[in-house]
């Protein structure tokens, strides 16, 4: 296996290069940091297939999974504002709001973050979204919801900025293994990683500190960590400009519309491992399910039609935090939630690794990070979940 030898000498490297790849390399070169990024492909990435939604409430989320989603909404302005001034291109933050339809009050009421939205009767629903069907009879609105543009300028301003901040991009390489060392004192720590070529050939990079952001992908280095694709099919129609306002987030179908009028309709969820391509019955699934929340935006002009892995856990919530290795941190497993949590993974990692000692316990980062842990899903040893040989 030969040493993989990069200009410079990297301080962290990175590992994936899809929307969390490039925003936590992106934050952490913004911070001083010297990067390196490892990407297989560029297609891969879910960002390109992401919806884009930064909508915690919509969503209806809980717990601390909805605390990390507020803080994170939070700092979507700021942190688009670094991208764009670093990359000099636009991200399409559009701090829209978004609306929830129910068929009855009864159903509205039981919504988990009812008390954050606006409750609006059918005359305020219709003016709020024209034309919704009949069915629905009430709604929330939830005005500090938004959305991002990441599948046409997310994920190009962020790789432009981290080219411009100085990241060091390794294209074409796929991590096999993680490689670590016996400190001594029970720990183990990771020193290098093993990594095959678009060519094929095998190398060897040395490195003592890597975040893990593969995605869907991650079980295959982590086997512990319960990282699954999630399939998700979706499709663009292009509406008379301001037709939609609003992110309208229906019970099995949600519309978001860009500035320019183009709405994306998503998603499929499907437990089909890695299977490529579209299907008739995703496509039809979601063609219906348009029909039955917006009758008229069945009647307008169908533009894209693409699908994408979404990287999920068990409980539907990421991994973050410091990892089985010393040296490695994860920023996997967001789900349906990559977009809206993209800035604090970034910000929170960036913390992981500027901590010293590294364990930092009993601190209100690890209050934080410890709903997210890596280990939460089975007590297994450190040394039996990463993989080496």
């Amino acid at each position: 296996m030969t040493p993989l030898h990069w200009s410079q000498q990297q301080q962290v490297v990175v590992l994936g290069g899809g929307l969390m790849g490039l925003a936590v390399a992106h934050g952490l070169a913004r911070h001083g940091w010297s990067v390196g990024l490892l990407r297989r492909a560029q297609r891969d990435a879910a960002g390109f297939a992401a919806a884009g939604m930064a909508a915690p409430h919509a969503e209806g989320l809980s717990g601390a999974l909805l605390a990390l989603s507020q803080r994170s909404l939070q700092m979507i302005p700021a942190w688009v504002g670094s991208i764009e001034e670093d990359s000099g291109l636009p991200c399409g933050w559009l701090p829209c709001g978004a609306v929830m339809p129910f068929i009855s009050q009864v159903q509205r009421q039981a919504f988990p973050t009812a008390a954050t939205g606006h409750p609006l009767d059918r005359t305020a629903l219709e003016t709020e979204v024209p034309g919704i069907s009949p069915a629905f009879t009430c709604g929330l609105l939830f005005p500090q919801d938004g959305q991002l543009d990441s599948r046409r300028q997310l994920m190009v301003a962020l790789e432009r900025a981290c080219r411009q901040r100085g990241v060091v991009f390794e294209e074409g390489v796929t991590v096999e293994r993680l490689r670590w060392e016996d400190d001594g004192g029970g720990h183990r720590r990771l020193v290098a990683i093993a990594l095959r070529s678009r060519d094929g050939e095998r190398h060897r990079l040395s490195c003592g500190q890597a975040v893990l952001c593969c995605g869907a992908w991650s079980q295959q280095l982590i086997p512990q960590v319960p990282v699954t694709p999630i399939k998700g099919q979706m499709f663009s129609v292009q509406a008379p400009r301001h037709a939609l306002r609003r992110v309208l987030f229906g019970p099995e179908t949600y519309l978001v519309p860009r500035q320019d009028g183009l709405v994306v309709v998503g998603a499929t969820s499907e437990q089909v491992g890695f299977t490529p391509g579209l299907t008739p019955m995703g496509q039809n699934r979601l063609e219906r399910g348009l029909r039955e929340l917006l009758p008229e935006g069945s009647r307008w002009p169908p533009m894209e039609r693409w699908y994408g892995f979404r990287p999920s856990t068990p409980d539907q919530q990421p991994v973050l935090g410091p990892g089985p290795l010393q040296g490695l941190v994860m920023a996997t497993g967001h789900h349906r939630n990559g977009v809206l949590l993209a800035a604090v993974t970034a910000e929170l990692t960036q913390a992981v690794l500027s901590q010293d000692p590294p364990g930092f316990p009993n601190t209100p980062l690890a209050a934080t990070l410890h709903p997210f842990r890596w280990n939460r899903f089975a007590p297994a040893p450190a040394q039996d979940s990463v993989r080496q040989h």
